[in-house]
């Protein structure tokens, strides 16, 4: 089941606001109801200009026509124009404070400008009207998930499962929640319970979700199958070629993680966290030009301090103690809490003889709550 037939319901419902005897109708009333009709027809055919006009041509008969007015909030949304679309959700509401659509769409407009505490506020009206909706709950859920709200968020995602068993945009939002809160095992729970709903049809970002999943919990070889399986969807898929080169580095199959790397900058050659991820398995490798030359790519792009550090490790691999030292030393300030730097430094140090400098740059290493066993094992040299 694909994640965009959530928003399938966001137009179907206003067909029910027509089952209406148009012989019980005064003409101008009959007018109105064709109109509405054939607005809410085109609107769903994607003929949005057209349908405004139709809209437009009822409030020429009736200026505060709930259905035109919610029907031009609907067009305006679908055009993707939410300014104007909230402009008719709030007319309408000016004059009928609890029409259920016009509440829907005008919430869904602060989503869409990422207004998450005006949306939930608005949605949460709409629930004290009918709080069995459960497009409406997933969407107040999804609305506190993205504002931390995470007690209320789950809430609403488990009362819609009571509701609806097993639906899956709740069973993929509290995927999303677990997984926003660090708690990898759960939401891979979620997850895979969306996958046993339907394996051939599972949206694409499910499985990238799922993969990551094991990338964070560093079952790296159990993420891989659900990268591959993304990439059958969409070959060019940015996170799922991500997740599958970052798997590979995990189990340290550099040369299989440059392939995705390498696929990655075929699309975006000027990314400069990719780049140097790159010239990271270059180096692995063995290949230290080619490493050198994705460094300095990514630093021509922006300054990065992994690829000062990667250029730092390509001067310790020609045994360029001091280059490498000064590198390590102009980043250290900027990242302080980078363990690796202080180890990386302190080698470096050893090499060029520099005991007083290591002993005090090993100090601040476990002065900030860093743990090493070589760095210790150095410590106890110098002492």
């Amino acid at each position: 089941m694909s994640i965009q037939d959530n928003n399938s319901q966001d137009f179907a419902g206003h067909n029910q606001l027509y089952q209406i005897d148009p012989s019980q109708l005064e003409e101008s009333d009959q007018k109105i109801l064709e109109l509405s009709q054939e607005g809410y027809t085109l609107l769903k055919q994607d003929k949005i200009e057209e349908a405004i006009e139709h809209f437009k041509k009822i409030l020429d008969i009736d200026k505060h026509n709930n259905y035109a007015l919610v029907g031009l909030g609907d067009a305006y949304r679908k055009k993707e124009d939410f300014q104007k679309a909230k402009e008719y959700y709030e007319l309408c509401l000016k004059y009928y404070p609890g029409n259920n659509y016009a509440l829907f769409g005008l919430a869904d407009c602060y989503k869409a400008l990422n207004d998450y505490e005006k949306a939930i506020e608005i949605w949460e009206k709409y629930l004290r009207y009918d709080d069995t909706n459960v497009t409406v709950l997933t969407r107040v859920a999804d609305a506190y998930r993205k504002v931390h709200n995470f007690k209320r968020s789950k809430e609403l995602y488990l009362r819609v499962l009571e509701i609806e068993e097993k639906n899956p945009y709740a069973l993929i939002g509290l995927g999303h929640l677990h997984y926003d809160f660090k708690d990898y095992q759960t939401a891979l729970s979620y997850w895979e319970a969306v996958m046993e709903k339907d394996k051939d049809h599972v949206d694409i970002r499910v499985l990238t979700s799922i993969g990551n999943c094991h990338r964070k919990i560093k079952t790296f070889d159990k993420g891989i199958p659900f990268f591959l399986k993304a990439l059958e969807k969409d070959p060019d898929n940015f996170y799922a070629l991500f997740g599958l080169a970052d798997c590979y580095r995990g189990l340290r199959d550099h040369k299989q993680s440059l392939v995705y790397w390498e696929k990655i900058l075929e699309n975006d050659p000027n990314n400069k966290v990719i780049l140097t991820r790159a010239g990271d398995a270059y180096r692995h490798l063995g290949q230290i030009e080619k490493a050198e030359e994705y460094y300095h790519r990514a630093l021509n792009i922006e300054f990065d301090t992994y690829a000062i550090l990667g250029l730092a490790l390509v001067h310790k691999a020609r045994k360029e103690y001091q280059e490498a030292a000064d590198s390590l030393k102009s980043i250290l300030p900027v990242d302080p809490n980078n363990p690796k730097i202080y180890i990386e430094l302190a080698d470096c140090l050893i090499h060029l003889n520099q005991k007083e400098e290591t002993k005090a740059l090993l100090e601040e290493f476990f002065r900030r709550g860093f743990k090493n066993v070589h760095i210790q094992h150095i410590m106890e040299k110098l002492d």
